[in-house]
Formats: C-alpha cells, structure tokens, sequence
C-alpha cells in the first residue's frame, strides 16, 4: 500500500452529509423517504484511483447514479470525509453502530455488495459520532 496522499492510496472512507431536506431514495424498486440530518456513509476504495478518486467522485453533485449513496450526493454536500488505512468499511460501520444516537434508516441501503452489514449508510444524531471514529481527514 502507498503512503497517505499519494494519487493510488486505498482504503475505507466515511462520508458525512447533511440532508436539508426530505430526500426519496430507491431501494429494489421500492421508495425510501431520508428525513434532514446528518448521514454517514462508509465505503472502500480498493480500485484504480485510489481513495482520492473515490472521494472526489463521491463529492461531485453532477454524475451519473451508479451507487445507492449517488442518489443522496447528487443532492446533498459531503461535509467532511475520514480515512482509514487499516480498518474496512465494514469495521468502521460497526464502530459507528455502537455510538448512541446512530441508526440504519434503511436496510440494505448502500451495501449491496456486502454479506455482513445490514447497511453502510446511517443516520446520525450529530457530528460528535462521526469524530469519535478519530480518523485521518481527506482533502483532495
């Protein structure tokens, strides 16, 4: 693996994005309604390009929806992002599951690719959840 900051660095990630409005997300052909607050959503970047890839397309609001969480960034700005160079997605998820205040709004949103989690996007009751995960900030 290449050292933090290089163009091909991988990893997992944290989204944080705030919703300010109600916004409808589709899940196996059926409607979700996000209420506003503060969401997170945990990912991996194992591919070409690396973590700054990942993150600079997560961040753009004018894309293509290929992902469950593009439906949530094409409307809403990805606050902060964190990385982690040695915990998966999956680990960081659960880490955040154990913080009071945190809780899946939809199951099977944004994981459909994993056998384990129940989801890896969340709803959060504030940014001090996000914090206490104490990982390295992104900035592309």
């Amino acid at each position: 693996m290449k050292a933090a900051g290089t163009e091909e660095a991988k990893g997992s990630y944290v989204l944080l994005i705030r919703l300010a409005s109600p916004c409808d997300v589709l899940l196996r052909g059926e409607n979700h309604m996000l209420e506003p607050g503060l969401y997170a959503y945990c990912g991996s970047a194992m591919g070409p390009g690396g973590l700054k890839a990942r993150i600079a397309r997560h961040r753009r609001r004018d894309k293509t929806v290929h992902w469950h969480v593009d439906q949530v960034t094409t409307r809403a700005p990805v606050l902060k992002v964190g990385v982690s160079f040695d915990k998966s997605e999956c680990d960081l998820l659960g880490q955040l599951l154990h913080q009071p205040g945190v809780c899946i709004p939809v199951a099977g949103f944004g994981s459909s690719d994993c056998r384990i989690c129940d989801s890896h996007f969340l709803k959060l009751e504030d940014e001090a959840c996000f914090e206490s995960l104490r990982l390295r900030s992104f900035e592309a």
